[in-house]
């Protein structure tokens, strides 16, 4: 299985977040593009011919998911981001169902020394019960921490972490979402409360 890739990377004075995952119910690596949390763009190859030709593995995959976000974030740092992204028609991006995820109590997560957040999956915009969530919580300084959770029928997802308050500003919270063999990733930057 193949986790995916996550970068933040600066030009001029956006700071693009790069995001690129193997999307295996579709046969796409795909990798797509964030400013201040909303997607600004997608890049996605199919690799159902390889699939069929040689099984592709999981290092081929990652080999070519690898290259993909590299040819990404150099576009980004050359100016030239609009030159690699996909263009679909309108009518093909109403047809895509994308998990997603939604943090819903990004306002107050730390409580009683845990680490609380609620998240809603859903998919097409419709809830996504039984999918399930993979986290990876990590700290400057700390030892990543994993667990998993599982959407409820309404998409709802709730974990808690012991941590100390001190300890969140700059953590992150990398979030994969599985469900009947698709898959996406999010990654979330815990920030101190002005």
């Amino acid at each position: 299985m193949i986790f995916g890739f996550n970068t933040d990377v600066k030009h001029g004075d956006t700071i693009y977040h790069v995001q690129s995952e193997a999307r295996e119910g579709e046969l796409l690596l795909q990798t797509q593009v964030f400013v201040r949390g909303r997607c600004i763009g997608k890049k996605a190859t199919s690799y159902a011919s390889k699939n069929s030709e040689a099984q592709a593995g999981d290092s081929q995959k990652e080999q070519l998911l690898r290259e993909q976000h590299r040819l990404v974030l150099d576009a980004i740092r050359e100016g030239k981001l609009d030159n690699v992204l996909d263009h679909p028609e309108p009518e093909v991006l109403a047809t895509v169902k994308e998990l997603d995820v939604q943090w819903l109590n990004s306002e107050s997560v730390h409580s009683d020394r845990n680490l609380t957040m609620q998240l809603r999956v859903t998919e097409g915009g419709a809830a996504a019960p039984g999918a399930r969530l993979t986290f990876r919580f990590a700290r400057p300084g700390g030892t990543p921490f994993y667990t998993q959770a599982v959407a409820d029928s309404g998409g709802a997802a709730e974990i808690k972490i012991e941590v100390e308050e001190a300890e969140l500003p700059d953590s992150t919270l990398l979030v994969q979402i599985n469900q009947e063999g698709r898959t996406a990733t999010r990654k979330f930057v815990l920030r101190k409360a002005e």
